[in-house]
Formats: C-alpha cells, sequence, structure tokens
C-alpha cells in the first residue's frame, strides 16, 4: 500500500514538472508574436522593342513579390518593439537579392507615434500612392516609369549626376530613419531621412563640405473611410559627386507631389502630380512635371476592369544635358517635345481574397525628341519619337 501511494505522488510530481517545463517558453514568450506573410506573382508577356527590333518575349516576378516575418512585444506602458524583415520572393529565380531588402525595419511604437530605421517606402512614395490607380507599378505592365522614374528599391548613397535612378521618386530607400505621427482623425505626418554611407574616394573630385549625399522626405496624409489624400516633398541632397570641375558637386533635386482616391460603391477613382527639379551644374536646372489619372471598376462578383493614363510635360529650364541616363523614364535635356504619354487597360478575375489573375495592354509614346520613356524592362529605343506597347498576363497569390 505504502509503495502504491508512493508511486501516485511521483506521478503527481512528474506531471507537475512536465507541465511547468512546457509552460516556461509560454510565459517567456507570451508578450511576442511573429507573423509569416508573403505575396506570390508570375507575369508572362510579349512588349515592343522598337522598329527593326523582336519583341521580347519576357516572364518576370514583379508586384512585390515576397516573403516577410514580423513581429511585436509589448514592453508596457503602450510602448512596444516591433520588426520586419521582407525579402524578395521571385519565383522566376531572376532576383539573387539577399534578405531583408524589400520593406525591413525595427522600431517602437507608442502613445509618441512609430519611430524606425532600415529599408522603407519613403513618405514621398507613400503619399503619391494612395491615388495611384488602375495599373501595376513595375513589370511590362508597370505604369510608373514616365510619370515618377520608377519605383522600387534604390540607395541615395549610391546616386550620382549621371545615374540611372536619380530621377526616380517612388523609391524604397535604404538606411532610411522614418518618424510617424499618431493618427489624427484620419491624418498622419511622416518624415524621414537616410544616412550618408558614402566615403570620399581618390577619383572624387569632391569639395570637402559636399561629400555627403542624403535623401529628405516629408509628407502627409488623410485617409477616412473612401477617401485618401497624400502631399509630399521630397529632396536629394549633393547628388553631383564625380562631377568636375571641383566645385559643382553640391547639386539637389527635389519634387512635391500630390495625390487622391476615392472609392464610391464599386468604382475606385484616383490622380497624381509631381512637380520635380533637377540640378545638373551649377545655375543650371532642368525642369519636369507629370500626372496620372485611373479607375477600378468591379463590374460584378469577380470581375473588375482598370484604366489608367499617365502624361509628363516637356522638359523645362536651361540644362544641356538630361538626367537618369537610359533607363526608363529618364529625363531628356531642356527642350520641346521632350515630353511623352502612356495608357493601360486591364482586367482581373478574382478566384479568392487572396488568389487573382490580370491580363492587360499597356502603350508609350515619346514625343518627337525624345526616346526615354518604353515598356517595362524592354531595350533602350533607337530613336525619338519611338512607340511600343506591350501586353502580359499576370498571377497573384498573397499568404
Amino acid at each position: 500500500m505504502n509503495l502504491i501511494r508512493r508511486l501516485g505522488m511521483e506521478k503527481r510530481l512528474l506531471a507537475v514538472a512536465v507541465a511547468g517545463a512546457l509552460a516556461a517558453p509560454a510565459i517567456a514568450f507570451a508578450q511576442s508574436t511573429v507573423q509569416i506573410y508573403g505575396r506570390m506573382t508570375y507575369e508572362w508577356g510579349r512588349a515592343d522593342q522598337g522598329p527593326d527590333r523582336p519583341d521580347l518575349d519576357f516572364s518576370d516576378g514583379p508586384g512585390g513579390s515576397a516573403i516577410g516575418f514580423k513581429g511585436v512585444e509589448q514592453l508596457g506602458g503602450g510602448l512596444s518593439a516591433w520588426f520586419q524583415c521582407e525579402s524578395s520572393a521571385d519565383i522566376t529565380g531572376f532576383d539573387t537579392s539577399s534578405i531583408c531588402t524589400r520593406n525591413s525595419a525595427v522600431g517602437f511604437r507608442g502613445g509618441f507615434g512609430n519611430v524606425f530605421a532600415g529599408k522603407w517606402d519613403t513618405p514621398m512614395k507613400r503619399a503619391l500612392g494612395l491615388g495611384t490607380v488602375g495599373a501595376e507599378a513595375t513589370g511590362i505592365l508597370g505604369m510608373s516609369f514616365l510619370p515618377f522614374g520608377g519605383a522600387g528599391g534604390t540607395d541615395i548613397s549610391d546616386v550620382g549626376v549621371n545615374s540611372l535612378t536619380r530621377h526616380r521618386w517612388k523609391r524604397r530607400e535604404s538606411n532610411l530613419m522614418t518618424y510617424e505621427t499618431p493618427k489624427f482623425g484620419g491624418f498622419q505626418v511622416m518624415g524621414a531621412v537616410t544616412g550618408a554611407n558614402r566615403t570620399s574616394t581618390a577619383n572624387d573630385n569632391v569639395d570637402p563640405n559636399n561629400q555627403q549625399a542624403r535623401l529628405w522626405s516629408l509628407a502627409g496624409t488623410y485617409v477616412n473611410g473612401p477617401l485618401g489624400i497624400g502631399l509630399a516633398y521630397e529632396r536629394h541632397n549633393e547628388v553631383g559627386f564625380g562631377q568636375t570641375p571641383a566645385g559643382t558637386q553640391d547639386l539637389d533635386d527635389r519634387a512635391w507631389g500630390a495625390s487622391v482616391g476615392y472609392r464610391f460603391g464599386p468604382v475606385r477613382v484616383g490622380a497624381t502630380y509631381l512637380d520635380s527639379k533637377y540640378e545638373t551644374g551649377p545655375g543650371i536646372e532642368l525642369k519636369k512635371k507629370s500626372w496620372t489619372i485611373g479607375a477600378d471598376w468591379r463590374v460584378g462578383g469577380p470581375h473588375m476592369l482598370s484604366v489608367q493614363y499617365a502624361s509628363i510635360g516637356d522638359s523645362k529650364g536651361n540644362s544641356p544635358i538630361g538626367v537618369g541616363g537610359t533607363s526608363n523614364g529618364s529625363v531628356a535635356a531642356s527642350g520641346g517635345d521632350t515630353g511623352g504619354d502612356a495608357w493601360s487597360l486591364g482586367y482581373t478575375y478574382a478566384f479568392s481574397k487572396r488568389t487573382t489573375v490580370r491580363l492587360g495592354y499597356v502603350r508609350v509614346d515619346n514625343d518627337s525628341n525624345t526616346n526615354t520613356y518604353r515598356v517595362g524592362n524592354t531595350a533602350n529605343l533607337l530613336d525619338d519619337g519611338e512607340n511600343t506597347d506591350g501586353w502580359a498576363f499576370l498571377v497573384k497569390h498573397n499568404f
């Protein structure tokens, strides 16, 4: 009998010990949560590359293909720490970038707002996004090149007077420090600045006072129900490193943008406007203005029709050179007939809230004195005034 009672007591003690061991990790991690999320996209299509050239038969993984991890820890007193690590998930295998190369940061949230540092979309890009409706941003169906110089990841510390990304205003910037105010009745202000991670080299003809390329971005947004409004200003300081003669490196680019989006019933409409200026030398400036308008119409059930029109005006100012090199959406030197137009039309079928397919068409027209605007990742156009078009089939799945 004593032996039985002893064995029973040992079983109860063992059960308590096992329960305690299993509960310890739960207690240790009770204040932390980690979520895995992502998007998979695949695009296939054909695009015109200009006269006397074959069409481009192209597959890509545009539209934000990514896999990410994000988490939050409650620190008490309304303060929380958070992180996000988002990496490219290009199923075609073309993108071999490392981890945390998309929106990735670590920060703190509280009654004061949100402060964080990492690689993130700039306030300018986020403000313009409220009115960007009716088209994809990148890929063959991408419509961000003509009005905004492109969208996505880039680094201001790598920008020079002849950089292929200097003219880009929808940026995802590395080494970005951002502050967001709390939202007051739908209003929010956000500001960001980059660290100037650049050291001078022996080949740089750099003024000692003008060595650090830096981005500043400020935006105010209002989002309330079906209405979204964004207003932003962005400045790229000292982007002329490597420029000669000495003393001409202190070149600044700046732009302000506005956007508005509104949804009424099954229709969402949006518009954007961008006014940009580039210094290409002391007292020399290049000016551009662009705008977009678009709509998404859910015509019934899983069906949606989309349309967007984009226009960019002539290069104004007194600059004998352009910016952006040969990249898509680069800015031609000052002069007449140096603008362009683009439009897109798309049909989307939603299998569910997470899985959609899209068939779309894009056309890009250059004015008679420029050839800088084209479809997606096609080759540089050979002649001024060329027009190109393309179509594509796009699959998206969110998880």
